[in-house]
Formats: C-alpha cells, sequence, structure tokens
C-alpha cells in the first residue's frame, strides 16, 4: 500500500459539477492499494500519517503532526500509485487491488484515519476525479507500507 502525501494550504476534489470534498491547511493523501496489501498495511499507513511530524510551530522544525493539531486529511483513491513502469512506454496497473477488494481497505482506513480523531474528507471510490491542492513548503512524502518489514538502521 502506498501514500503520497502532502503538506497542503488547501486541497479539494470535483467529480462531475459536486465538490465532494475540501479541506484548509492539513494534508492531501493520495491511497494506492495493491492485491498483496493486508489489514496490517492500513494500520502501519494510517498510524505514520497521523503522527509523522511535518507541521510547524515555528516555520523552521518539523515538530508536530496531524494529530497534534487536528490537520484535516483529504483521502483520494490513486490505483494509479500501484502502476509498474519497468517494461515499454504504458504503465502496468496489473499489481493494483480488485476494486472490490480495493473498497474495502479504503473505507477501512478511513475508520481508522477518524478512530484518531481525524476529519477526513474523499472524493468517489472509482469515479473520475479533479483534484486541486496548493502544496504547502512544498512538502511531499511518499509512504510505502512495505517499509514496515525492512530493518531499522543507525
Amino acid at each position: 500500500m502506498k501514500a503520497l502525501i502532502q503538506k497542503v494550504t488547501e486541497a479539494s476534489v470535483t467529480v462531475g459539477e459536486d465538490v465532494t470534498g475540501r479541506i484548509g491547511p492539513g494534508l492531501l493523501v493520495l491511497l494506492g492499494i495493491s492485491k498483496s496489501d493486508q489489514l496490517q498495511d492500513c494500520d502501519w499507513l494510517t498510524s505514520k500519517i497521523a503522527n509523522l511530524r511535518i507541521f510547524s510551530a515555528d516555520q523552521k522544525n518539523f515538530d508536530q503532526s496531524a494529530l497534534d493539531i487536528q490537520a484535516p486529511i483529504l483521502l483520494i483513491s490513486q490505483f494509479t500509485l500501484c502502476a509498474k513502469t519497468r517494461k515499454g512506454r504504458r504503465p502496468d496497473f496489473t499489481d493494483a487491488a480488485d476494486p472490490t477488494e480495493a473498497r474495502i481497505f479504503y473505507s477501512h482506513f478511513i475508520n481508522l484515519l477518524e478512530g484518531y480523531g481525524l476529519t477526513v474528507e474523499t472524493g468517489k471510490f472509482q469515479e473520475y476525479m479533479q483534484v486541486s491542492s496548493v502544496n504547502d513548503g512544498p512538502v511531499t512524502i511518499m509512504l510505502d507500507s512495505n517499509d514496515r518489514l525492512l530493518p531499522r538502521q543507525n
């Protein structure tokens, strides 16, 4: 499971003519769910997103988390994060989870973030969306739940 997180001053998602989610200062999270993902991946990633210190009280240091400042989250399902691009010129999305399975993980992910007391806005699962954001910093970080299996390095 992959999550591209961006610290934003504002972000919104539109489906057709309807704005389905909008946040002020907070996090835009693009979430890619793959075939091999398990519920533990959701647990690890949501904890990381809630607790990662990428906000600053003094504009100098990353010393506060989304949880510390109750930053809202705009969560967008993004199967294209699962693309394989090693061969050819067309992305291969065969590693992306089946939509039925991915929807279960996506809903669980939302519930976990809300369980931290965070406000979560969303797009519409499996719909064509227009996402707008103003990246703050810019701060953009890629998280991969497979990293939880790697040994810690000093």
